[in-house]
């Protein structure tokens, strides 16, 4: 016996919300099998916060020392309400790379409305980006289950322009491709730097996105795969952390 920390999840799934965890990513994996080519017709999207400061990691802040040098030594740092600027960016890629980014205006919120103006925007970018899909009318959203994602009025629009939608279980960050690849990868490289406006901080999250390779996109999609093989093994249980499952 051994004493350990417990593990923080998005929440406390019930045998429903696993089973179906299982059952979405054995549909996918079956999808694929049949259609190989289905994955380079997905484009995926989410929207998350980036804030003025976020503090670096202790690996990120880590020195290398002699055995006689003393410790380094690090501020605490204290959130303050009152400097928590922030912007909200919307992004969407596929195996090619970005496809779609736009930063919601201040005070604005993400609702039915507003999404779908994004997904016009979003196809306008893939008529100009990747004509070849445009043209072959082939394309396949894939978003979580936010409520201005899962609205009528949002389902209404993708139907209308024949925009299939891939599955997603409820309460499943880690097995969103923007929440394991696309926004964890950008917010590190940002960590520890200090912005003065929302403009810096939109100005810096476009530069961090078109550094990131094509190889890595299509390393994400891999790893997406990967995920489904591991939640059915976990048997619908969150993976992360713990270990070869």
């Amino acid at each position: 016996m051994h004493r350990i920390a417990a593990k923080s999840v998005p929440r406390v799934l019930t045998q429903d919300q696993k089973d179906s965890r299982v059952a979405i990513c054995q549909e996918l994996k079956e999808t694929v099998i049949k259609d190989p080519t289905l994955l380079l017709n997905v484009i995926t999207g989410d929207e998350s916060i980036v804030y003025v400061y976020d503090p670096e990691t202790k690996l990120q802040s880590s020195q290398w020392k002699s055995l006689a040098s003393p410790r380094p030594k690090k501020a605490r740092m204290q959130k303050k309400k009152k400097n928590k600027l922030k912007t909200m960016l919307i992004c969407f890629f596929d195996q090619e790379g970005i496809v779609h980014r736009e930063f919601v205006p201040p005070g604005m919120t993400v609702n039915a409305d507003f999404y779908c103006a994004v997904l016009r925007r979003l196809c306008e970018n893939v008529r100009c980006k990747r004509p070849q899909k445009w043209k072959n009318q082939k394309l396949i959203i894939h978003h979580d289950n936010a409520p201005a994602h899962k609205s009528f009025k949002v389902s209404q629009f993708l139907a209308k322009n024949n925009m299939a939608v891939v599955p997603h279980p409820s309460y499943s960050p880690d097995l969103a491709s923007c929440d394991f690849f696309l926004f964890p990868k950008l917010k590190l490289r940002m960590k520890g730097r200090r912005f003065d406006t929302i403009e810096e901080i939109q100005e810096e999250s476009q530069r961090v996105l078109d550094t990131i390779p094509k190889t890595d996109f299509q390393g994400c999609f891999q790893a997406w795969q990967k995920r489904w093989d591991r939640s059915i093994r976990a048997k619908g249980e969150y993976f992360e952390g713990d270990g070869g499952i």
